[in-house]
C-alpha cells in the first residue's frame, strides 16, 4: 500500500490547488480524480467553457449590432456553432493540460478513479486499471458539487438539461426556458440568446440574482430585457410536458413553450459514494461536510474544502480553502477571510459584489453611507460603448470603513478586486477615493464612488 503525507480527493480548483500548495511545502501528495482530465467541474464543464462561450457570443453581438457604428462594414453575420464549440473545447483542453503538466512537474501522484474511505486514513481507488488502496496522515475531501435536479423534472440531457449539457448543444434551440435566475442560468441564457434563441428566464423569487441590491437588480433586469431575454419572476415551476413548461404565479397558470429547459436552481455538495461513515465524517443538515473553523471534519486527519462544505460555491473560494488547508497541514499559518469572497455574474454587463450590500446593511440596522458613480460619466466607458451601470460603495457612517460594494457594468468582475484588496486591509472609502487611478480607465468609476461616500466625487454632482 502506497503511503503519502496527503491525499486529495477531487482535482477541481480546490483540490488541485490544495495539492499544488502542499507539494510546494514539501509534502508527498496523491491527487485522486474520477474524471479523465484534471480541473473538475470548473475547468471541464463549468466556469471556463461557459466563459469561452460568453466571449465568443459577445463577438456575435458586436458584429450584428455595433460594428457599423464603428465604421466596420460586414456582410451577413452567420454563426458556425460547430466551430464556436470547437473554440470552447480548445480553451478547455489547453487549461486542463496545463494543470496536468503542473501536477507532473510538482511530482504529485495523480490517480484516475473513484475514491472511497476504507478508514479515516485509508482510501480505496477504483479505476480502469483496477483497484488499489492508499493511505495518508491527512486526507482532503474536495469533491465539489453537482447541479440540483427538480424531483418532478429529471435531467434527460435532451429536453431537460443541466448546465453540463447547456455548454454543448449541437444546435441553437428555437425556444429555451431557463429555470432559475442566478448566475449560471443568466450566463448560459445570455449565450444562447446572443446566438439566436428565444430565451425566457423563470425565477421563483421576486427578483433575479436575489442576493444583490434592488437598484442593481432593477437596472440589470432592464438591460437583459433590452437584450431580448424575457424575465418572469415570482413564478413557481410545476412541470414540463409536450414541449411546454408550466408554472404558477399568484394562482394564475403560466405556460412557456420550450424546445429545451435548462434547470439552473443551484448546486448540491457532491459526496456520493465516498463512504464517509467508514471514516467517521459527518454531514450537516444540508448534506454538506461538517467542518470547524480550520476546515477539519469530525474525523481526525480528514479535512474538507470548497463546494463540499458551507459557504459560497465559487471556484476562488475553493482555491483559498485548499491553500489554507495545505498550509495548516504543513504547520504554517493558513488563513481565509470568508467575509470577503467576491461574487460575479459574467453577463454583459457583468454584476459583481463583495461584503455587505446596501439593502443587507440597512436590514441589519447599520448606520451606513453610500457612494455611487455611473459609468455614463466615465470617459473610457463612453469611448468603449460601456456606459450601462454604476459602482456602489457601502461604508460605515462613523468610521468610513468599507463594508461592501456592488458593481453593474462592463468588466465589473475585474473592477471588484481592488475593492476586495482595500477591504482586506480594513481600508476606508476615502482610502479608495484617494488612491491614484490611471486616466482614462473604467476603474476611475470605483475611485469616484469611493469619493461619493463623502459627497466628494469630482465628476458627478
Amino acid at each position: 500500500m502506497d503511503s503519502y503525507d496527503l491525499i486529495v480527493i477531487g482535482a477541481g480548483p480546490g483540490g488541485y490547488v490544495c495539492a499544488f500548495r502542499a507539494a510546494q511545502l514539501g509534502l508527498k501528495v496523491a491527487l485522486v480524480e474520477k474524471g479523465a482530465t484534471l480541473g473538475g467541474t470548473c475547468l471541464n464543464v463549468g466556469c471556463i467553457p461557459s466563459k469561452a462561450l460568453l466571449h465568443s457570443s459577445e463577438h456575435v453581438v458586436f458584429a450584428k449590432n455595433h460594428a457599423a457604428d464603428h465604421g466596420i462594414k460586414l456582410g451577413s453575420i452567420e454563426v458556425d456553432l460547430a466551430t464556436l464549440m470547437k473554440k470552447k473545447d480548445a480553451v478547455v483542453t489547453k487549461l486542463v493540460g496545463g494543470v496536468a503538466q503542473l501536477a507532473k512537474a510538482r511530482k504529485i501522484t495523480v490517480l484516475t478513479g473513484t475514491a472511497s474511505f476504507a478508514s479515516a486514513n485509508t482510501i480505496d481507488v477504483k479505476g480502469a486499471q483496477g483497484a488499489s488502496q492508499i493511505t495518508a496522515k491527512n486526507i482532503v475531501i474536495a469533491t465539489g458539487s453537482a447541479p440540483v435536479e427538480l424531483p418532478f423534472m429529471k435531467f434527460d440531457g435532451k429536453a431537460v438539461v443541466s448546465s453540463d449539457h447547456a455548454i454543448a448543444f449541437d444546435s441553437v434551440p428555437k425556444k429555451l426556458v431557463v429555470v432559475g435566475g442566478g448566475a449560471i442560468g443568466l450566463e448560459l441564457g445570455s449565450v444562447w440568446a446572443r446566438l439566436g434563441s428565444d430565451v425566457t428566464v423563470v425565477e421563483f423569487l421576486p427578483k433575479i440574482i436575489a442576493m444583490y441590491d434592488d437598484d442593481i437588480v432593477r437596472n440589470f433586469t432592464r438591460l437583459l430585457v433590452k437584450q431580448g431575454l424575457k424575465i418572469e419572476v415570482g413564478a413557481k415551476v410545476t412541470g414540463f410536458a409536450n414541449g411546454v413548461l408550466t408554472a404558477e404565479r399568484e394562482g394564475q397558470k403560466l405556460e412557456f413553450p420550450a424546445d429545451k429547459v435548462l434547470v439552473a436552481v443551484g448546486r448540491r455538495p457532491y459526496t456520493d459514494g465516498l463512504a464517509l461513515e467508514k471514516a467517521g465524517v459527518q454531514l450537516d443538515d444540508k448534506k454538506r461536510v461538517k467542518v470547524d473553523a480550520h476546515l477539519k471534519t469530525t474525523a481526525p486527519g480528514v479535512w474538507a474544502i470548497g463546494d463540499a462544505v458551507a459557504g459560497p460555491m465559487l471556484a476562488h473560494k475553493a482555491e483559498e480553502d485548499g491553500v489554507a488547508v495545505a498550509e495548516w497541514i504543513a504547520g504554517k499559518a493558513g488563513h481565509v477571510n470568508w467575509d470577503l469572497v467576491p461574487a460575479i455574474v459574467y453577463t454583459e454587463p457583468e454584476v459583481a459584489s463583495v461584503g455587505l450590500g446596501e439593502d443587507a446593511a440597512k436590514a441589519k440596522g447599520l448606520a451606513i453611507a453610500v457612494g455611487k458613480f455611473n459609468f455614463a460619466a466615465n470617459g473610457r466607458a463612453i469611448a468603449a460603448d460601456a456606459v450601462d451601470g454604476f459602482v456602489k460603495i457601502i461604508a460605515d457612517a462613523k468610521t468610513d470603513k468599507i463594508l461592501g460594494a456592488q458593481i453593474l457594468g462592463h468588466g465589473a468582475g475585474e473592477l471588484i478586486s481592488e475593492i476586495v484588496t482595500h477591504m482586506e486591509y480594513g481600508g476606508s472609502a476615502e482610502d479608495l477615493g484617494r488612491t491614484i487611478h490611471a486616466h482614462p480607465t473604467m476603474s476611475e468609476a470605483v475611485k469616484e464612488a469611493g469619493l461619493a461616500v463623502s459627497k466628494s466625487a469630482i465628476h458627478s454632482l
